[in-house]
């Protein structure tokens, strides 16, 4: 692949590292600033209320920002924000610098993908994109272990160092190796949010917040279900998660290809797939190598509507891409709040630990039923969706985007 696809893979290597290992040194930032572990909890929603609110606003920022120059900016306050994690003398701090970390995550998403969709041939635009977001699941499989076991060893700041310097490499890759992308006249904010009162965009987004959300209605009680229900030590649960980020890999590895053939038919599948799965593991879940199988399958699932949904995002958001694009991880965050608590209900009623997915199976279907919908209102639906450029460059058909063949 492009090196310039290889330095916005590590990017998103960084922000998976940093956005999951704060959750897997909870106490030991807890005994570090003096506070409970519930309470250092809200370190994960200071973070992720930071990625919902930088995606929009900091993209409107820097929408007249030529890209490059943009993901120079972000990647910058993605490196202060962690070193300031690491520095950090109390909670009330490092509650502000885990909010400050997530302020770029969106942005950093959202305008790697319209990059990264431009550095190739039309037809490998969503393959090109999936690339990126390889890293994001690679870090699952290695940032994350990597820095939670660096952080029980020598102490939480280590992690947050470890993934500073992750950060300065991406910086350095970025510079050397992602080209000038202008930005044309039409660009601003004024432009991208009109783009965004696109009513498919508006489907789009509510489709990943409820769609994605029946994933993570399960993620988030995957370690208490493996070590209550599975039987499974809590020092093996590491080694669960990472399969779970094996299953992330192979799903985006094939959600690439997949969405450059037919868009809107991977994410049904995807869709249908993940509610049959999130089902099954409501059974397979009392037996150690079932449950691991449809594990990975869930993972595989949960990536593999990813890379359509962004895309179609970013079709339907016409020349102004950039904002949909990234509001899109809004939404995920969204879906990580939502499914988390919804699967919480569940458990807190007492129907048990396995209760989740059934909850997620219910969510994947809902948002199956507005990826639906969406197409049934869709004027364009019979036509090439292209994600064309603001600028006079880039927005001729050679430089277009083609996202599917049909959507």
């Amino acid at each position: 692949m492009p090196l310039a696809l290889l330095a916005l893979a590590v990017v998103a290597f960084g922000i998976g590292t940093t956005e999951f290992a704060t959750m897997g040194l909870l106490p030991q930032i807890a005994d570090g600033v003096g506070v409970s572990v519930p309470k250092a909890g809200n370190l994960v929603s200071a973070y992720a209320l930071g990625v919902v609110v930088g995606a929009p606003v900091l993209t409107g920022i820097g929408a007249r920002i030529p890209h490059k120059r943009l993901l120079l900016l972000l990647s910058g306050l993605f490196v202060i924000s962690n070193a300031a994690s690491a520095l950090a003398p109390n909670f009330g701090l490092l509650f502000a610098a885990r909010f400050l970390a997530g302020l770029p995550h969106g942005a950093l998403f959202g305008v790697g993908a319209v990059v990264a969709s431009r550095l190739v041939a039309p037809d490998r635009a969503a393959r090109a994109v999936s690339k990126m977001f390889l890293g994001l699941t690679v870090a699952n499989i290695i940032g994350v272990p990597a820095s939670t076991a660096l952080g029980q060893q020598l102490g939480w700041r280590s992690a947050y160092w470890a993934v500073t310097a992750i950060g300065l490499v991406a910086l350095a890759t970025l510079a050397l190796f992602v080209p000038h992308q202008p930005r044309g006249q039409q660009s601003g904010v004024r432009h991208e949010l009109r783009a965004m009162g696109n009513r498919q965009v508006a489907i789009g987004l509510a489709t990943a917040v409820v769609g994605f959300g029946g994933f993570f209605a399960v993620y988030s009680y995957l370690v208490p279900m493996l070590t209550h229900l599975t039987g499974f030590s809590d020092s093996s649960t590491t080694l669960v998660l990472a399969l779970y980020g094996v299953g992330m890999t192979a799903g985006t590895l094939l959600a690439g290809p997949l969405t450059d053939r037919a868009l809107r038919p991977t994410l049904y599948a995807g869709l249908v797939l993940l509610a049959a799965a999130l089902v099954a593991f409501y059974f397979t879940v009392h037996s150690a190598v079932p449950a691991l199988i449809t594990i990975a399958f869930i993972g595989a699932m949960g990536s593999l509507i990813t890379t359509p949904v962004q895309m179609l995002l970013m079709a339907k958001a016409k020349n102004a891409p950039t904002m949909a694009a990234a509001s899109n991880h809004s939404a995920f965050n969204l879906a990580n709040a939502g499914g988390a608590w919804l699967g919480g209900l569940v458990i807190s009623a007492g129907w048990g630990w396995a209760a989740p997915n059934l909850v997620g199976a219910a969510l994947a279907v809902a948002g199956l039923g507005l990826a639906f919908t969406g197409s049934l209102m869709d004027r364009d639906g019979d036509r090439s969706e292209k994600v064309t450029s603001s600028s006079p460059e880039t927005s001729t058909t050679a430089d277009a985007i083609a996202v599917s063949r049909r959507t």
